[in-house]
């Protein structure tokens, strides 16, 4: 198995179609193709890149696309969330960036976005676009370790991938003592001695928040190896 592991298209179906036609020249082939969050944004064709998701040409792989931060603030503008109108959205792009996500992005579409995963857990690796905290759980490698390690435990995997932050990063956590303690109705449980093995955050890097330069990431579940692509395009292709 190979997995190739995309995040933050954010509606530049340009940058896209260039990590797609990089998968394709890979020597070993690539048999799995996750998009852990921010398929639509602001600077693309959000509707363009949707309707690619949804209708994957012949021979090629089938995307399996799990919910973003972006996608979040579209389920909000269409009362599809506990936070309606997408305070998060105005609070950092204003009411221009409201209404242009609203005019980019049908209802149809929010539908179908609607429809996909908060995350994916398979093998020992969690690929999701935040965390199981929250999807705008923002995870650097200037992240404290201990919070690292808190949302690789609750994640209950080895391999954390996420792109919310939209950097290529590898950090690794190996907990020499770590105890949790969990609090019920009924009161404190007894403390519980956690792993010490050693377990991995990853950055998968942005696909279209850099102009002409993508990135993404290549898993090899079989030897743990983990490869960053970076793919440099034209902006003016069609």
């Amino acid at each position: 198995m190979k997995w190739a592991i995309l995040s933050g298209i954010e509606g530049n179906l340009v940058a896209y179609e260039a990590v797609l036609q990089d998968i394709r020249r890979q020597r070993s082939p690539v048999t799995d193709l996750y998009i852990i969050g921010d398929v639509v944004g602001l600077k693309g064709n959000n509707e363009a890149t949707i309707e690619r998701l949804r209708s994957p040409r012949s021979g090629e792989l089938e995307p399996q696309v799990c919910i973003g931060w972006w996608e979040e603030q579209c389920f909000s503008l269409h009362g599809l969330s506990s936070s309606p109108d997408a305070p998060e959205l105005m609070a950092e792009f204003g009411g221009d960036g409201v209404k242009h996500l609203w005019e980019s992005v049908s209802r149809e579409s929010v539908g179908w976005l609607r429809s996909h995963h908060f995350g994916f857990h398979e093998l020992d690796c969690l690929m999701i676009h935040g965390s199981t905290v929250s999807y705008a759980d923002e995870l650097t490698p200037n992240t404290p370790a201990v919070q690292l390690c808190d949302r690789l435990i609750r994640a209950d995997a080895n391999n954390l991938f996420c792109g919310r932050s939209g950097l290529a990063f590898e950090c690794w956590v190996t907990p020499s003592k770590l105890r949790s303690t969990v609090t019920t109705l009924g009161g404190k449980q007894e403390q519980q001695q956690e792993g010490k093995t050693a377990r991995r955050v990853v950055g998968t890097g942005a696909v279209g928040r850099t102009p002409r330069q993508a990135t993404y990431t290549l898993y090899n579940p079989a030897n743990n190896c983990v490869t960053f692509k970076n793919v440099a395009y034209s902006q003016d292709k069609t």
